[in-house]
């Protein structure tokens, strides 16, 4: 079962966020709950996650005064979805992390009183400044949020900080933004922010009912005050009553706009997946004309968000998010972590291509195997990895492949590739299908990184599959071609990766 951000938790009621977890992690046996969590051999070792309990989407990255901070959605008390929280974390390089407190708490008897939903982080002139979406219960008819057992309004709150640290928020006394009054609208959160001269302008996910969703366009001088100016994006329905009437959804959730070499993106996360849409802004009516369009990663991967990092890379986020039943994450006591970082870069035809940050190479420890161009297959030795932390970086001669990870119990992992016309292949990943356009010379490259029940492939630095393995592997994992003297290598490299913690919990 797949559990994204807004699966609500049905049963939690004033007492559920303690009821849903496994006795030693709310009894106050800490020493208990730390030492079963770091020995979870399916608990990420270099990825960002928190000590405990649940995490979603990353919110408002940002590069300030020397060093990266990172804020996500976090439930402080379960490890499970809900009393949505800001989550704080700091980093020198974007691999290592220090957790700090937390930055944003709902505020009883405020607009954000159930929760403190995603946003977005900006300098406003030297004032670190965060508008995030509150949420709070009210009566349906008054809702914009609704899953048939929770009525929330959502409306765009704000936040500042004078601390060069950014430890402490001041928040705004009351809500910068206001819904829309449509019955139709299907939502209305996580605002995003960009600055044009004295202008600052706000898109907000929304989306109406049966006709698709849309980012709403909103202008302001000092991002307090906002004028609504017209929808920046909008999906079209299909003209089919179906059960999916509309192929973008009906809700955009998580949209993030920039601009990427000539041209802009336009990111949005919708139906459990996330779209990518290259294009035009036109600067005199900030109207986005999409011209390309393609999904940002194929597996368990949602709610990206981007920031500039110190030399003016456009830093890709996203969360990836449990792929178990609910029931086994909350009795583990964690669930979610954050992606690797990705450099994004605009293609030649308008695609939005990736690779993960060169930072990562500060893990790399053991190096098992480095073969030149077109090496054969009986030339390849097994590479092994330990511990479920690994990478490996490997290219082939032909689009057609087939290989897997395994340990003594069998097949782990598996990725293969089919010829799909004169152009393209078909690459399969744990079930998983795309078609990859060939690299040049018409050969495959994959990037891989394995860590504890997550594995990050990138294909052709294009495609990304994302996918959570929930087996623990009986010994080391194997990795070799599968289909004997099918498989050409043009080179293969990899890596033992060192964890970015002595114990899977601090940083």
């Amino acid at each position: 079962m797949r559990i994204v951000r807004r699966d609500f938790v049905r049963a939690l009621g004033a007492s559920g966020a303690c009821a849903s977890l496994p006795p030693p992690l709310w009894k106050g046996a800490a020493q208990d709950w730390r030492e079963r969590l770091a020995a979870d051999p399916l608990r990420p070792q270099y990825h960002l996650l928190p000590a405990k309990n649940w995490m979603n989407d990353p919110n408002g990255p940002m590069h300030w005064n020397g060093r990266y901070h990172m804020f996500f959605q976090y439930n402080p008390n379960a490890a499970v979805w809900g009393d949505m929280h800001w989550a704080h974390a700091v980093s020198e390089d974007m691999i290592h992390w220090r957790h700090l407190p937390i930055a944003l708490a709902p505020s009883p008897g405020q607009s954000d009183a159930d929760g403190c939903f995603t946003g977005s982080a900006v300098d406003d002139h030297g004032t670190a400044t965060i508008l995030y979406t509150g949420v709070k219960t009210v009566a349906p008819e008054q809702a914009t949020l609704r899953d048939g057992v929770h009525y929330f309004r959502e409306v765009q709150c704000l936040a500042t900080s004078s601390d060069p640290q950014l430890l402490t928020w001041t928040k705004w006394n009351q809500p910068v933004l206001q819904p829309p009054r449509d019955p139709r609208l299907a939502g209305f959160r996580d605002p995003f922010l960009w600055r044009e001269g004295r202008n600052w302008y706000l898109g907000v996910g929304s989306g109406l009912f049966k006709q698709g969703g849309r980012v709403l366009l909103y202008g302001s001088r000092d991002l307090r005050q906002w004028g609504f100016l017209h929808p920046l994006a909008s999906g079209e329905w299909t003209g089919k009553e179906s059960l999916n009437p509309v192929n973008s959804g009906e809700m955009w959730e998580c949209p993030d706009f920039f601009p990427l070499g000539k041209k802009h993106v336009l990111l949005y996360s919708t139906a459990g997946r996330v779209i990518w849409e290259s294009g035009v802004l036109d600067p005199k009516e900030l109207v986005f004309h999409s011209e390309r369009r393609g999904i940002l990663d194929y597996g368990a991967y949602y709610a990206p968000k981007t920031q500039l990092d110190a030399q003016g890379n456009r830093i890709l986020w996203g969360w990836i998010p449990e792929t178990r039943p609910e029931a086994e994450f909350s009795a583990a006591g964690w669930a979610g972590c954050m992606a690797l970082p990705r450099v994004l870069s605009l293609g030649s035809r308008g695609d939005v291509l990736m690779h993960t940050v060169p930072e990562v190479h500060a893990l790399r420890a053991k190096s098992f195997i480095r073969q030149g161009p077109r090496a054969a297959v009986s030339q390849i030795a097994d590479v092994k990895i330990e511990d479920l932390c690994g990478e490996i970086l490997w290219s082939t001669a032909s689009s057609r492949c087939n290989f897997i990870l395994e340990d003594r119990s069998g097949p782990w992992w598996s990725v293969e590739s089919l010829p799909q016309g004169s152009s393209a292949a078909r690459v399969t990943v744990n079930g998983i299908s795309a078609e990859v356009p060939w690299a040049s010379h018409h050969h495959l490259e994959f990037h891989l990184f394995l860590d504890g029940s997550v594995a990050e492939l990138i294909c052709n630095h294009m495609h990304a599959f994302t996918v959570r393995i929930y087996r623990p592997p009986n010994g080391p994992l194997r990795f070799r071609p599968n289909d004997g003297p099918l498989t050409a290598f043009r080179s293969l490299q990899a890596w033992q990766l060192l964890p970015i913690s002595p114990d899977r919990l601090t940083t």
